[in-house]
């Protein structure tokens, strides 16, 4: 695919991010956005990230910026690292998309980069390099250590006391920071599945046969959950003992209820179980992407400065925009998609109550989600198919009927984000193209896991025969 900037920043094949484009975006990126005079680089464990690094790298210093090279880190880490120096940042990273591919993640000193900072960096492209040579290349040595510090002066070293965790390595660039962590935090770390080699896992939607390895992974070990991330390790991944994977936004709910967050921004996607949680005072719904949250923690937040906001997408990024005060210690703001704490807050909240965490998550609403996707779906299909059945009912009326048989007529359309129908039964479904990547997503909700399993399952087979 032609590279393509949006909502996560850009991305697009490896073959096709060179030298000339990727110097181009930073470029543009330091002209049209504040950066505080410094940039702060890091990267995945992809093996182009490398390369692309240093092509920002040499942009930046071109363009009079002293640039901090953190190396490979999670995003949410070197996201911390900038907030706190008030300087700009550019995390080389692909996500969870494959190997061949790559891209940019850009933040601002206050944050990730919002819609407006996009538009501003599309129209700065194409300017001339300016070639100056007294900005000063840095090595960040205290990035990492400084996230990692981050949960052990919040929880404390007997939060996770006594259990045994699995961390499932893979290529996740925060691999060795999960299993320091965990260790620091008082539990046992049993390393798992570590590859050489780069795998796209989308913790949004595993494939049956890891998540059958996950529950192998229990049994053989006799762990108390397993946890994991893509592969910048902004999003999280945590399986409790039986090897069941907890949705990224049951995991949302279940730590801004620990965290004691009153106030809750999350996208139209997310479980519908928040809106029937009492702890929370209210809950407002957003477009999918962390710009739209974080646009809607800062409304809550100049309303009231005081609120106790926090976001999560359900993917599970979970961003906090309060700071919150633990049993332990404070845990400062961090409005950017981090997938360390929506692990450890339910497992340290599980822990505290001497309960386990599958416990935890059937005390919840009785909303259960699901989500899969179709890969190598072009826009030019996705686009045009999604906008008939968004402006024409009788077509839309017709594509559910053939497979959502039991689920009656619609009751109500929500367009906030692609084409969400509630049917009469409950049931929900959600269709949606990826805005960077060649992928058309189906999210269901029903009232048990394995109907809204079904659900996607049945949509993606008719949305296949449409679009493939």
């Amino acid at each position: 695919m032609a590279p393509k900037f949006g909502t996560s920043g850009l991305r697009g094949l490896v073959s096709e991010l060179t030298a000339e484009l990727v110097a181009d975006y930073t470029r543009a990126f330091v002209a049209a956005c504040e950066c505080g005079g410094t940039l702060y680089v890091g990267r995945d464990l992809r093996a182009s990230s490398p390369a692309i690094a240093q092509f920002v790298i040499d942009a930046a210093l071109s363009e009079g910026l002293d640039v901090v090279d953190c190396g490979a880190l999670a995003t949410p880490a070197l996201a911390l690292a900038s907030l706190t120096a008030g300087a700009g940042a550019v995390m080389v990273t692909g996500s969870h998309i494959p190997a061949d591919r790559n891209g940019l993640k850009f933040y601002v000193p206050t944050g990730e980069i919002s819609k407006t900072d996009e538009q501003a960096i599309m129209a700065h492209l194409g300017r001339p390099a300016t070639h100056h040579t007294t900005a000063t290349l840095h090595t960040g040595t205290q990035a990492e250590p400084a996230f990692r510090q981050r949960y052990v002066t919040a929880f404390g070293p007997e939060a996770l006391r006594g259990l045994r965790l699995g961390i499932y390595q893979h290529s996740a660039v925060a691999r060795d920071t999960m299993m320091e962590v965990v260790r620091a935090l008082g539990a046992e770390a049993i390393a798992l599945g570590r590859s050489d080699v780069f795998l796209p896992v989308d913790t949004e939607a595993l494939d049956p046969d890891t998540r059958g390895v996950l529950a192998g992974w229990c049994a053989e070990h006799g762990l108390d959950a397993v946890l994991s991330t893509d592969g910048d390790s902004d999003r999280p991944m945590l399986a409790d003992r039986h090897g069941s994977v907890i949705a990224g936004d049951v995991l949302g709910a279940l730590s801004a209820r620990h965290l004691g967050a009153t106030h809750i921004c999350t996208p139209v996607s997310s479980n519908s179980m928040v809106l029937q949680m009492p702890c929370f005072d209210h809950v407002a719904l957003t477009q999918i992407g962390s710009p739209f949250v974080i646009a809607a923690m800062e409304e809550a937040l100049a309303r009231t400065p005081a609120v106790k906001v926090a976001g999560y997408e359900a993917n599970g990024g979970f961003l906090l925009g309060f700071h919150a005060q633990l049993a332990h210690g404070p845990l400062a703001p961090l409005m950017t998609r981090d997938s360390l704490l929506p692990m450890l807050a339910p497992l340290v909240a599980a822990r505290a109550q001497n309960r386990d965490l599958a416990d935890l998550v059937a005390d919840l609403p009785a909303v259960f989600t699901a989500a899969d996707r179709l890969q190598g779906v072009a826009q030019t299909a996705s686009q045009p198919f999604l906008a008939r059945l968004v402006s024409d009912a009788g077509a839309r009326a017709a594509f559910f009927a053939e497979t959502f048989t039991d689920a009656g007529p619609e009751r109500d359309v929500n367009t906030t984000d692609g084409l969400r129908v509630t049917f009469q039964s409950g049931d929900i479904i959600h269709l949606r193209p990826s805005g960077n990547a060649p992928e058309f997503r189906c999210y269901a909700e029903a009232d048990s896991l394995d109907k809204a399993r079904a659900l996607v399952a049945q949509g993606l087979v008719q949305l296949r025969a449409v679009l493939c």
